[in-house]
């Protein structure tokens, strides 16, 4: 079996920062947000990468704790309120309350480092040497889910599939699929006034987040 011996170094740093590209929890801001972050657990979406094969993967984030940039936190709630009134959109009917799963938010720049030596592709993972928007706390991935059950709704693929059903314009898929992705970016776009990424249904990024700081902290 192949390993990957991984060994990160990552400052401990106090951040300071005020305005709308300062670092806050969701959590406390939107009660009913739910935070997966699956890199904070060793079942992460890497492994569906066929490329990885048998390799061991580590967990890339200490504490389950997401954060984002204030001004995407404040967007979120603008979506999360809408989403809990959704009852039916093309069709599809919803129950009553449905929400937001962030499973990645601000990322330190050392993991994206260790990304791109797993998986250097472009489409899906930015050069650390510039930096993602989520080395910034500016972007954010996500899925809807059942309030009441936390079930996901049904989407295109799984999270971190590095594929072309990952797109916003694949459409060959179930129509209540199609539906659940086109609800999400309705939201997070004439809503929440977030950006797409096309080759990714699940990552949403704020309005200018690259011109906000690089960043390179774990949470703890």
């Amino acid at each position: 079996m192949k390993k990957v011996l991984l060994f990160i170094l990552l400052p401990v740093l106090i951040y300071g920062q005020v305005g709308d590209d300062e670092l806050v929890n969701p959590k406390d801001i939107i009660y009913d947000i739910v935070m997966d972050l699956r890199y904070s657990t060793p079942d992460h979406s890497f492994l569906n990468i066929p490329q990885i094969g048998e390799m061991e993967l580590p967990k890339f984030y200490t504490a389950n704790e997401g954060l984002v940039v204030l001004k995407l936190a404040n967007a979120l709630k603008l979506a999360q309120d809408s989403l809990r009134n959704i009852r039916n959109f093309n069709g599809n009917s919803y129950p009553a309350g449905i929400g937001i799963k962030i499973w990645d938010g601000y990322r330190p720049r050392a993991v994206q480092y260790l990304f791109w030596e797993i998986f250097p592709n472009s489409t899906y993972i930015a050069n650390p040497s510039s930096g993602s928007l989520h080395n910034r706390g500016g972007a954010v991935d996500l899925t809807l889910i059942d309030l009441a059950t936390g079930e996901e709704l049904d989407m295109p693929t799984a999270f971190d599939d590095f594929s072309p059903q990952a797109a916003h314009g694949y459409s060959s898929l179930p129509q209540n699929v199609i539906n659940n992705r086109e609800l999400l970016r309705s939201i997070m776009v004439n809503v929440a006034g977030l950006n797409i990424y096309s080759s990714e249904w699940w990552h949403y990024s704020v309005p200018g987040a690259s011109t906000y700081p690089l960043m390179d902290f774990q949470m703890k």
